[in-house]
């Protein structure tokens, strides 16, 4: 028996009166309903015609999307019949439901929800308001996957970038997240491919070449040497500890356990890609540690995370990792300003600054073993940034020194 497609109104109002309007598909004599997500008054719907009254100040839009997705939900009940597949009440169910696709901002808050189970909290403090400000650039409304196209995703960034007035690197970040739940919901059998409206002739994601600056050799002699107390001699320690094991992550930092020293050397797991290696412990590094207590709560080095009870949730650590960051950038900033430096001080410039002082001592292979990198243009790309001697040789050739 042939499909077929109505639209109606559907009789549970809102709370203002109005009628969810959406399309059923009769398949076999079983129905499903698809919901626009729009709402009109009883008086604007002409049901006979299955269409919005003109009385409606957006009718010919709503008709057009009630057209639209009658077209869309035919052209996948068509393909399933020319392919002669499966035509059961359950896979007409789950071709309209691919069509329709759930809304974006449902699979958004499934992609958050596991970002948090994962205990990434770093990724869903980051992730999450780029998702509300693609929720602000449509006005509050939900949007289905098959609506989301290179033309709407063009206008998002013009938004981003006038009224946002946001960098193109965070404009590039906001693509990267609604095409991550946009592969999320084609895995899931939400929305098909054809509608992916990213890659080659669609919208392309490239991510512009930012300036890296680390503190020079002198700069980072003049931070050893200064006298500091209590909150600012305990982030100069912990810059110095990431500094001198490689620009190790703050997050590692405040994690190291005097169990993952052993015989001069330490051993940990990089908690961003979880490799596991083992470095030299310098002279500099042990006299720091020295300052520190072995008799810590979870056997924990530094003292930043020794009041949590419990280490095990990831998401909590990350979260409570974050403060103890804000906080010890804070104490560096006001270290910057003591000692004179013109470019910002923080936890994360002391991998940068490994880089730099690094770029032209230090053979690339050695360099991804170091970073932990996997792959080894990771650490070329990486290491572009600070290697400047080639560059600075060919224009004293040039203009002379």
């Amino acid at each position: 028996m042939a499909s077929t497609i109505k639209a109606i109104l559907r009789k549970k109002p809102n709370q203002e009166g109005k009628f969810p309007i959406a399309l059923r598909v009769t398949n076999n004599r079983s129905s499903t309903y698809v919901y626009l997500k729009q709402y009109v008054k009883e008086s604007e719907w002409d049901a006979i015609g299955q269409k919005v009254k003109k009385a409606h100040p957006n009718s010919v839009w709503l008709n057009n999307l009630i057209l639209s997705k009658k077209a869309e939900i035919n052209d996948q009940l068509l393909q399933l019949a020319s392919q002669k597949k499966d035509n059961s009440v359950a896979a007409v169910r789950k071709t309209i439901k691919q069509v329709a696709g759930a809304g974006f901002f449902s699979q958004a808050n499934l992609y958050c929800d596991q970002l948090e189970k994962n205990g990434k909290f770093n990724r869903k403090s980051a992730d999450l308001p780029r998702v509300n400000r693609f929720k602000e650039f449509l006005k509050g409304a939900d949007i289905s996957f098959t609506d989301i196209n290179p033309a709407l995703l063009r206008q998002f960034q013009t938004y981003l970038r006038s009224k946002r007035k946001v960098t193109e690197r965070t404009v590039v970040n906001h693509l990267v997240v609604i095409r991550t739940i946009f592969n999320q919901a084609i895995t899931a059998g939400l929305v098909d491919q054809k509608y992916y409206p990213f890659g080659k002739g669609k919208i392309s994601i490239k991510f512009p070449d930012s300036a890296k600056i680390g503190l020079t050799s002198e700069e980072v002699k003049k931070l050893e040497d200064i006298e500091l107390k209590d909150g600012q001699h305990h982030a100069r320690n912990l810059w110095l500890i990431s500094f001198f094991f490689a620009g190790m992550r703050i997050s590692d930092v405040l994690r190291l356990k005097w169990s993952d020293f052993q015989n001069d050397r330490l051993y940990y797991s990089m908690g961003k890609n979880l490799k596991a290696g083992s470095l030299k412990v310098p002279e500099k590094a042990s006299k720091i540690l020295a300052g520190y207590s072995e008799d810590t709560a979870h056997d924990l080095v530094f003292p930043d995370l020794t009041r949590m009870v419990d280490l095990s949730d990831a998401y909590v650590v990350q979260s409570y990792i974050k403060t103890r960051t804000k906080s010890c950038n804070d104490y560096l900033k006001q270290i910057g300003e003591l000692i004179g430096l013109s470019k910002p001080l923080t936890m994360h410039i002391a991998r940068h600054t490994f880089a730099q002082i690094s770029s032209d001592k230090i053979p690339v292979n050695i360099l991804q073993r170091l970073y932990r990198h996997s792959d080894i243009k990771t650490t070329m790309g990486y290491q572009s940034n600070f290697i400047n001697k080639g560059a600075d040789d060919a224009l004293d050739l040039v203009i002379g020194k």
